[in-house]
């Protein structure tokens, strides 16, 4: 670490150096360096962090990474700020909820906090995880730089090993939310913009030979009676993993091969994973002394013609739209509100939900694998994303790397969507095409899709990226946006779709309470009967094999300003308390549960 004299002579080179950060955006933090994480004892470092924003990067232009901790009674030169005393927050949160001076802050903030061991067992690895921080995360270890990671809403690992020391060790992370135009998502989205360490932080500690990656599925060749497992291991041995699935008898060694790689296909007759009956199966595997474990369903998910089977079965996706959003926590997530938002959606009559416009909470889908949801999940690929440019391409195809790792054992997950509503230019065509593989090199269980664009002086979807999905997806306002709910019924018919179409967006603001208006537009009453003339459109249309209408709640934005939305979008359902059911909530769960009644008798009379 530096001493005073020596941050007093950087001072110079730190008001005139405007690469002071290049040596920090190596990007190294990425999707190679994440740990399945299944089972691990970990050591919490949520709580108190010392903190302090930074507008101008002064920490990084001064060092004050590299700052030792000494009392200000022993310093001998000024300083512009103590990274050891301080102002501190808690960890996880958004800076915006924390202080009306943060609410519109973007930029650079500093979090530090020590790491006190009493010795470091060199048998071992030692890491930290941060399951997500917004947007931008240098990691410093007692002066020394780590690495930096990519990306607002997906987790990533730093190792630690040989750099820790017995006693008392400084971790400081560099967090910045600063919106940019090669960013995914870029400067101009829909949704706040929230900075921060805002998931939880861990430490733990690994075998030197360790399991890195895990992946178990049903193959979807029809006949549900073959399992794949593939597993990635690192470390100075290479030898074979031990796969165990008390439930269906399975006990069997995986082959590693030179690379570190392993697969196994093998015969198995599990029960099916379905949202009537979430069954879960046990797992674990060992390598070495290294041990993870994991609760997974079993499901087949694919799309004949303009159909979506779940298990052989067509299925409708009766759902609704949700953003990770809280009047109180801002972005932060918490049990509570994970299950209440499950509750919500099940009173509504859901069998599905839309995880909009970025990876959710990863407790998220573990909690839908339970309950018995599918889920439709996503990365920020929104609006005007630099396609033409490669750095970009990198970010986002990370991002979507991260989730898929992150997420693909959990049975409830069946889309990977890879956009939203992006112009249909050469450039992006390219970079969405590029994505739609990665997800099926990745994963080849589950089904692809987008938002895609509709020609509305045509009245038909007209997108070229719709022949490189599976599904796909439909923003449609009708009622709000756009007038006219003919228009709607005639874009399937100028269309003929080949390929499943779900309604992933719809719906319209309905303001309620005092400051709401009684009629006409953002009045509840208008909402109402937004929906209840989508429901009469979209119920003749058999192309349409599903619906996420736009939201469950209420949410915060910067973007809308009007005397009704006062920085919220009111499209919500339910208002922003997360209580209060506007009366378009009755009306698509009346909706839904219909359909469901239907389908329940369907199965009974097969």
């Amino acid at each position: 670490m530096l001493e005073r004299s020596q941050l007093a002579a950087n001072a110079l080179q730190a008001l005139h150096d405007e690469d002071y950060d290049v040596p920090f955006n190596t990007q190294s933090l990425n999707h190679d360096g994440l740990i399945f994480m299944g089972g691990r004892q970990q050591t919490s470092m949520n709580g108190d962090w010392t903190f302090c924003v930074d507008l101008l990067d002064t920490g990084l232009r001064q060092k004050w990474y590299a700052m030792l901790p000494e009392a200000p009674e022993n310093r001998t030169e000024p300083w512009d700020y103590d990274p050891y005393m301080g102002e501190t927050v808690p960890v996880p949160s958004n800076w915006a909820m924390l202080k009306e001076k943060w609410y519109f802050f973007e930029g650079s903030a500093w979090y530090t906090r020590p790491l006190d061991l009493d010795e470091i067992d060199g048998t071992k690895r030692q890491f930290l995880r941060f399951g997500a921080a917004s947007y931008d995360c240098k990691v410093f270890l007692n002066g020394e730089f780590l690495g930096n990671h990519y990306g607002a809403s997906t987790p990533f690992c730093v190792e630690l090993t040989g750099r820790l020391k017995p006693g008392r060790n400084w971790i400081m992370a560099c967090v910045n939310n600063t919106r940019t135009r090669d960013r995914v998502p870029m400067r101009n989205t829909d949704w706040f913009n929230y900075g921060g360490l805002y998931r939880e932080v861990s430490f733990f500690e690994t075998p030197k030979s360790l399991i890195r990656d895990f992946f178990l599925y049903l193959v979807p060749d029809g006949t549900y009676s073959t399992l794949r497992a593939e597993v990635t291991v690192d470390g100075p041995e290479l030898e074979t993993a031990r796969l165990a699935i008390p439930g269906l008898g399975v006990a069997l060694d995986i082959p590693v091969d030179e690379t570190g790689r392993g697969k196994l296909e093998f015969s198995a007759r599990p029960d099916l994973w379905s949202p009537e009956t979430p069954t879960l199966y046990d797992v674990t595997v060992r390598f070495g002394e290294d041990l993870v474990t994991d609760r997974v369903g079993f499901r087949q998910i694919e799309r004949r013609g303009t159909d979506i089977l779940l298990n052989g079965e067509a299925l409708f996706l009766r759902g609704i739209s949700v953003h990770e959003d809280d009047a109180r926590l801002g972005k932060v997530t918490t049990e509570e509100d994970l299950r209440r938002r499950f509750a919500d959606a099940r009173d509504l009559g859901c069998n599905y939900l839309r995880l909009a416009h970025y990876p959710h909470h990863e407790r998220a889908a573990q909690l839908a694998d339970e309950l018995g949801f599918l889920l439709w999940e996503e990365i920020p690929v929104y609006w005007a994303i630099d396609f033409a440019n490669p750095a970009t391409y990198r970010d986002a195809e990370n991002q979507l790397t991260e989730l898929i790792r992150r997420d693909r054992n959990r049975a409830s997950v069946i889309i990977w969507s890879v956009g939203n509503e992006n112009p249909d230019t050469d450039a992006r065509l390219t970079f969405m095409q590029g994505l739609a593989e990665t997800c099926k090199n990745l994963d080849p269980t589950r089904l692809t899709s987008a938002a895609c664009l509709v020609n509305h002086a045509q009245n038909r979807i007209e997108d070229r990226l719709a022949d490189h999905i599976d599904i796909i997806g439909l923003n449609e306002y009708y009622g709000w946006y756009e007038e006219n709910f003919e228009d709607l019924a005639a874009i399937g018919v100028n269309s003929n779709p080949d390929r499943p179409v779900v309604i992933s967006e719809t719906g319209a603001d309905g303001v309620i309470g005092e400051k709401g208006p009684q009629k006409g537009l953002f009045s509840e009453e208008y909402m109402a009967e937004v929906y209840r003339k989508q429901i009469g459109t979209l119920r003749q249309l058999d192309y349409v094999k599903g619906m996420s209408p736009w939201i469950l709640y209420d949410f915060r934005v910067e973007r809308r300003q009007n005397i009704f939305q006062n920085g919220y979008n009111h499209k919500g359902l339910i208002a922003a308390d997360k209580q209060t059911r506007k009366k378009a909530f009755r009306i698509l769960s009346d909706f839904y549960h219909q359909i469901a009644a239907s389908e329940e008798k369907a199965r009974e009379a097969s």
